[in-house]
């Protein structure tokens, strides 16, 4: 069987890894577009890197519950499965919940440090550009999941490296376009 062999495996990883290398140069330099406007809220800086690692995490966490089910057999309308729904919904619970903690954190950083802002301004900046991040992210890999076990190649190889890489750059997207929205830059 070449499936597990290390030729097998460097063969399908590779791909994936050259794929994920990219979006992440592509996530650093919007940042580095955005440099001036981070030195200007330093608050922004403490929020960025826990925000970004949110999203990719629970959308991780999602892609691999979805392709355990999916080695156990599941099958029927994806749509109306009760598996894939609840792991949506538990997955999207868990989001929510660490981006509020994340949003009252910062918070008190800030204040401790002395870079104040104010507790409504952070609270929408964390759960907007999180709920943008989190539908954003579990989308891509409902698709990502489905798509990779349709074409037989294993979710557990790609599901969760291209998950974690694109919540980064959607999470960092989904903070500027949040501080615009909210006028903060």
């Amino acid at each position: 069987m070449t499936y597990y062999t290390i030729g097998g495996i460097v063969g399908r990883s590779f791909p994936i890894i050259l794929f994920t290398s990219i979006i992440g140069i592509l996530t650093g330099q919007i940042l580095n577009f955005q440099i001036e406007n981070l030195v200007s809220m330093p608050i922004i800086l403490i929020l960025i890197p826990a925000l970004i690692k949110i999203g990719g995490d629970t959308g991780s966490m999602l892609g691999a519950r979805l392709s355990s089910a999916l080695h156990m057999g599941l099958g029927g309308n994806v749509y109306h499965n009760p598996v894939v729904r609840n792991s949506v919904l538990s997955a999207f619970i868990v989001g929510m919940c660490a981006f509020t903690f994340l949003g009252i954190v910062v918070w008190i950083t800030g204040m401790v440090l002395e870079m104040e802002i104010a507790f409504a301004t952070l609270m929408a900046l964390c759960l907007i550009a999180g709920t943008f991040e989190l539908l954003v992210v579990y989308s891509a890999t409902l698709v990502i999941a489905f798509a990779s076990h349709r074409f037989g190649v294993d979710p557990d190889d790609t599901v969760i490296p291209v998950i974690a890489t694109l919540g980064d750059l959607i999470g960092v997207i989904g903070i500027f376009i949040t501080m615009h929205l909210l006028n903060i830059i």
